[in-house]
């Protein structure tokens, strides 16, 4: 989960129902933070993205996200324009529990909301309208909050960063492939070569469409491929393995939670330690992979190919 440490004008134990300004632009890479429980008794919550706080007439809701327990568990989000609402998208993988602390994520990205709940990926939701208009968060209904906390754009790679208590990044560490762009399959040298301590860093997002993509760190000289992350979506599989001596070693799959959903942004957060390499994604730990390249500072090399669309690289 995202360290409270690195949130901004944190509010405690707010009283609900609650209405109040948010304290900064909600750009792309903007994150919101809720922290609290569901009461035994609850039967819905909401947290509502608001264009002012207006009650009559009732004040534009760009983003309703409304959890629902009473019949059949359920999260309904949808917008509210001119007082009136638009068609309710439903998700019914629904990550609360009665009497259980839970931590709500929104991101806000160019074109959509992406929400995820106690470290999970939950679901999208598209703006319906400009989230430059939004300036109240408003949470009603039957919940326990505990606090609510900014991550304004500027901080968010730090915030991701700081996860694994990792040294902030700067622009020079930007990887850069042979042309301007980021087209697949990508390839480029490490700024400097893999070793303990050393991290690569790899902001994309996942296609709508996708059925996996594969990123590999290479040894240019041998061209054996030290780690393989292949997260395939239709089977949920985050798959781990190594290319040496011409052949595949044995594929490693054990994981808690599979990250990643089609659609999706994503942060990830490749760390080399002594003994093993530590993969994140969007701050949360994922997965381990021990070591079966030896030769560390012969690993030179990013590749990067499949169903997504890389946005930026960077090694330090």
């Amino acid at each position: 989960m995202l360290s409270l440490a690195n949130l901004q004008n944190i509010i405690y134990n707010p009283v609900l129902p609650y209405v109040g300004t948010i304290p900064g632009q909600l750009e792309p890479g903007t994150l919101i933070v809720i922290r609290g429980h569901v009461p035994c008794d609850s039967d819905r919550f909401q947290v509502d993205l608001q264009c002012g706080s207006s009650v009559k007439p009732r004040a534009d809701v760009a983003f309703h996200f409304n959890p629902r327990f009473k019949w059949s568990d359920c999260i309904v989000c949808n917008t509210l324009k001119n007082e009136k609402w638009g068609w309710e998208e439903i998700t019914y993988d629904v990550p609360f529990k009665k009497e259980k602390s839970f931590e709500i994520v929104i991101m806000v990205l160019k074109d959509k909301f992406q929400v995820a709940v106690n470290g999970k990926h939950i679901l999208l939701y598209a703006h319906r309208i400009s989230p430059g208009k939004i300036d109240t968060l408003g949470i009603y209904g039957k919940v326990n909050v505990h606090s609510v906390g900014y991550s304004f754009s500027s901080d968010f790679r730090s915030t991701q960063a700081s996860t694994l208590e990792l040294t902030e990044i700067s622009k020079e560490n930007v990887l850069k492939p042979d042309t301007s762009h980021f087209t697949l399959p990508f390839a480029a040298r490490l700024n400097s070569p893999m070793g303990p301590g050393r991290t690569v860093f790899i902001k994309g997002e996942v296609n709508k469409t996708a059925k996996g993509f594969n990123v590999n760190l290479v040894s240019g000289k041998s061209k054996d491929i030290a780690l393989h992350l292949n997260p395939r979506l239709n089977s949920k599989a985050f798959v781990r393995n190594s290319f040496l001596h011409e052949s595949w070693g044995e594929e490693e799959r054990n994981i808690t939670c599979f990250p990643f959903s089609p659609g999706m942004y994503f942060e990830m957060i490749i760390y080399c330690d002594t003994r093993e390499f530590k993969v994140a994604v969007n701050g949360v730990h994922s997965l381990e992979y021990k070591h079966r390249f030896k030769e560390l500072s012969a690993i030179d090399t990013l590749e990067i190919d499949g169903d997504m669309h890389l946005l930026e690289v960077r090694s330090w």
